[in-house]
């Protein structure tokens, strides 16, 4: 194994326990809003030091992009550590036990290793550049679809940009109708990570975060799938607009997509 694939399972881990401990007593976990309907709570910040604290231990000059604390610039920024530690964060505070640990890391700017971590299911889905996608040490791999019919997509609703509600609704309302069902989990890092494991065909959602996606979009290449954004290019890290599958059902989703895109989803 990879050492700095170690040291992210490590990592994820360290902070599976923080989270699990927590939601044991969801009741006494401590909410704040950070913008309209973005939470965190007192356990996404513990997670998140725990994390740090265990790469710096074993790489204290790499740069770390957190979603709770920003860019933490290092000596050596050819080694980028891109952290969600808690993605599924409004899951875990209703109690819904459907929540991941998302850790991944670019060197010289491509994705190398990554981790996806259910604490509450034990499973870790790990991959590797060049060395395909594990959950729990067997070997995982996107189901190749060819056509949306028959097909099961995970998507997100876009409820931090309210304003792509119509368009949304309309790429929905027209996969919908072609596919065998959709799911809403609530966590874009599981949902990646199912795709890549085969368990759902394909994933669409609009405005996503780098730590949401940099761990997934690993895992889904390394699993013979494809991550672009919604005009079939490599702009999804900026944009968020993130579409994943097999090469010939993205192809498909995409189609549905196009006739909706406008100004602000075309980026």
């Amino acid at each position: 194994m990879h050492p700095m694939l170690n040291i992210a399972i490590r990592a994820s881990r360290v902070a599976g326990k923080v989270i699990v401990r927590a939601f044991e007593q969801v009741d006494k976990v401590e909410i704040e809003s950070k913008g309209k309907n973005d939470f965190v709570t007192n356990v996404d910040l513990a997670a998140e030091e725990a994390i740090i604290e265990t790469i710096r231990k074993s790489y204290p000059d790499h740069t770390i992009i957190s979603e709770e604390s920003g860019i933490l610039e290092g000596k050596d920024n050819d080694y980028q550590w891109i952290i969600d530690p808690l993605d599924g964060t409004t899951n875990f505070v209703k109690g819904i036990p459907h929540f991941a640990v998302s850790i991944a890391l670019k060197v010289k700017g491509k994705l190398d290793q990554a981790v996806i971590f259910d604490p509450i299911r034990g499973e870790l889905f790990t991959a590797s550049r060049g060395k395909g996608a594990q959950l729990n040490n067997f070997r995982i791999r996107v189901k190749q679809r060819k056509e949306l019919d028959g097909t099961v997509l995970a998507t997100g609703f876009p409820f931090k940009a309210k304003q792509h509600t119509d368009a949304y609704l309309n790429i929905f309302k027209s996969l919908f109708g072609k596919t065998a069902d959709m799911r809403r989990a609530g966590s874009a890092a599981l949902d990646l990570a199912y795709v890549a494991s085969g368990r759902i065909d394909g994933f669409f959602e609009i405005g996503l975060k780098p730590w949401d996606t940099a761990a997934g979009e690993l895992l889904i290449i390394e699993a013979g799938g494809l991550v672009t954004d919604f005009t079939g290019g490599h702009n999804h890290a900026a944009s968020g607009n993130t579409v994943a599958g097999s090469p010939r059902l993205l192809k498909e989703i995409l189609k549905d997509i196009r006739p909706y895109l406008g100004d602000a989803l075309s980026k």
